[in-house]
């Protein structure tokens, strides 16, 4: 893998940017739905361990193509993991309790799972665009194919 300078974005290539990091993230949601429905659905277990599981397999599918695909970053892995793993530190026990919450005074699951979704995704796409990725991005360039 070669790496290159980084390249200040325009205008465009922001909206880019964010077209490609929504894209991939309603590509997680659908994964972070589908665990979801499987583990209270199918294994009926309660709402905040289907969750949890379902964001773990959802990151790890996000984290991996957006940072190939839409920052191209050449960043060190284990450092952007850690440092969206402090994100997700703080996030997901936040997420967590007020799912639980807001599931046990009579608001329905999936209404809560969607709108913690949305509150993810943004929020998620300011730590990568701002932090993690602020200084890497565009420093990946792909091989030539031969």
């Amino acid at each position: 893998m070669e790496y290159k300078a980084q390249t200040p974005l325009s205008r465009k290539d922001n909206l880019i940017q964010f077209g490609k990091f929504v894209l991939f993230s309603i590509s997680a949601g659908i994964i972070q739905v589908l665990v979801f429905a499987i583990m209270e659905e199918l294994i009926s277990l309660p709402y905040w361990p289907s969750y949890l599981t379902a964001l773990i397999a959802s990151v790890v599918y996000n984290f991996t193509v957006n940072r190939r695909y839409t920052f191209k970053s050449a960043n060190n892995v284990p450092k952007a993991m850690t440092q969206l793993g402090i994100y997700y530190a703080i996030f997901t026990p936040l997420s967590t309790w007020w799912g639980d919450a807001l599931v046990g005074i009579g608001i329905p699951d999936y209404i809560v799972l969607g709108g913690t979704m949305v509150i993810n995704l943004v929020t998620e796409f300011a730590v990568n665009r701002f932090i993690i990725y602020r200084t890497s991005m565009n420093t990946r360039i792909q091989r030539k194919q031969a």
